[in-house]
């Protein structure tokens, strides 16, 4: 008979093996967030998008170069900042893009921010928004966007081979 030490040390190593393949595996789910708030204040259309800085770390060596650094770089910062901006894309309903100014960027944690505006136009019935970051790079990128500020919460989510989705606005 085996002492009672042993089963619990084996129980702990299988309960790390298991938690460890969990975490991979949910590592390897690539995801975006990206909220597109509707400002009464300021009467702009803040766009928000937070990725998990993880990615962002292995997109920047995939897309620039193997030396680039998110954490510590400005230069790779905002470099990612236009890379996000040239794949993200908002339109009225007859399809007249919204320009989108470059806001900024922030780390927080275990994210990385990019962050842009635009007036918002006054008679909006809805839009339609392009969202490809990184989704050039990993085919099993999912970009989730949360349209707040006009009714309802609405979830635009972009995956596979999503190019472009919209949204109307209920008049209130």
């Amino acid at each position: 008979m085996l002492p009672t030490s042993y089963w619990l040390a084996s129980a702990s190593v299988i309960g790390l093996s298991t938690l460890n393949s969990a975490n991979a595996y949910a590592h390897q789910q690539k995801m975006a967030i990206t909220t597109v708030l509707f400002n009464p204040r300021t009467n702009n259309l803040e766009v928000m998008h937070r990725f998990d800085l993880h990615d962002a770390e292995h997109a920047v060596k995939e897309i620039f170069s193997g030396d680039a650094d998110i954490m510590k770089s400005d230069k790779t910062q905002a470099e990612f900042a236009k890379y996000v901006a040239e794949r993200f894309a908002i339109y009225s309903m007859n399809k007249t893009e919204l320009p989108l100014a470059f806001i900024g960027t922030e780390l927080e944690g275990k994210h990385f921010w990019v962050y842009q505006e635009t007036p918002a136009p006054a008679e909006l019935e809805g839009l339609y928004i392009q969202h490809n970051a990184l989704r050039d790079i990993w085919h099993k990128q999912t970009n989730t966007i949360n349209i707040e500020g006009k009714g309802n919460i609405q979830t635009l989510t972009f995956t596979d081979n999503t190019e472009l989705l919209s949204v109307k606005f209920t008049h209130q």
